[in-house]
């Protein structure tokens, strides 16, 4: 069972939850830029473990379905149609074989996911099947490429749909302090947590930048600094004295100072936002962080609460008579018939 990537997008991976516990040999975690969607999808689709996905960066393409499957499109709103007909987002979608899937420009945000209710069929490294670009492990979707589905454990199942978090259109990114925190002096990190920043066009997969039209965030005491431990969620203070906050793929080496950390559940609302979106960074205690922090089985869980099921027009069901209407009346293809 797969799925044929016939192409247009520029920068499609595959992505999972990355690979935890890698640092000390000098990996990153990497991983979905959006983690919140897979959770999304994992609990649209009621999968038991969180699934992994096709990212898409800014601008989709065509897929043809070699077989039925259902599908589940999360994180940011693209447009989208199955065989020219309009599909809605965060929602589950029956795909039967033979169909063609359009996804194109984001309406909103910056990463897409489609994800597959039985998980993409892909080798393993390190127990991950994400790609980490950045260290050379798997790669951009090439036009022609055949990705491999495994079989979907309830096609039958009704489809469903969640609305999602807002999380494309910036707003406050709560920042826990670090080692590194006292460089910046007194009045350095008070018009920093009172200053907004737009995020920059300096974004990708390893970090983002964000602008200030005047002010500019830097410390004397960076001179000589050893390099050190880095990790993502940092913001380093880079040489032109603005932010750069440290993304799924970042190095884990590094020599810039660290004014603070931003809390891992507020990543995906930066990965998000596009380029001009407006951030504040917002200081807040560790035990206020670890308080907003859920584990996976509470996201999880949450977001199945969520999920309800979607109320089709019969005018727009393409799939109406495979349906049995009326108890004793079929579809008109029995076996026996």
């Amino acid at each position: 069972m797969s799925v044929i990537f016939q192409g247009n997008g520029p920068a499609i991976t595959i992505q999972d939850l990355g690979r935890p516990g890698q640092i000390a040999a000098g990996l990153s975690r990497g991983g979905a830029m959006d983690r919140l969607a897979l959770f999304e999808a994992t609990a649209l689709l009621g999968a038991a473990h969180v699934l992994p996905a096709l990212e898409i960066a800014g601008f989709g393409g065509t897929f043809l379905f070699k077989a039925t499957t259902r599908i589940a499109l999360t994180g940011a709103p693209m447009v989208a149609s199955l065989d020219d007909a309009p599909l809605a987002w965060n929602q589950t979608h029956l795909i039967p074989s033979g169909a063609r899937l359009d996804l194109g420009a984001c309406r909103a945000g910056s990463y897409g996911y489609l994800t597959f209710a039985g998980g993409i069929e892909s080798p393993l490294h390190l127990s991950s099947q994400a790609a980490h670009l950045m260290a050379g492990i798997g790669a951009v979707l090439a036009t022609g490429a055949e990705i491999t589905f495994a079989q979907d454990p309830d096609p039958n199942a009704v489809q469903v749909g969640l609305t999602a978090e807002n999380r494309f259109d910036g707003g406050v990114l709560h920042v826990v302090s670090g080692p590194q925190t006292d460089l910046f002096d007194a009045a350095t990190q008070k018009a920093f947590f009172e200053a907004e920043f737009t995020k920059s066009n300096r974004a990708n997969r390893q970090g983002i930048g964000l602008d200030h039209p005047s002010l500019k965030f830097g410390t004397d005491q960076a001179a000589g600094l050893a390099s050190d431990f880095i990790m993502q969620g940092d913001i380093q203070q880079t040489g032109d004295g603005v932010p750069y906050v440290l993304m799924a793929e970042c190095q884990t080496m590094g020599g810039y100072p660290r004014i603070g950390t931003v809390v891992p559940d507020d990543l995906p609302k930066l990965a998000q936002a596009q380029p001009g979106k407006p951030f504040r960074f917002k200081l807040i205690s560790r035990k206020e962080a670890e308080a907003r922090t859920k584990s996976e089985a509470d996201q999880l869980a949450a977001l199945r609460s969520k999920c309800t099921p979607v109320v089709r027009n019969p005018a727009d069901m393409r799939d109406l008579l495979s349906y049995q209407l009326i108890s004793g009346v079929t579809a008109g293809q029995d076996p026996e018939g």
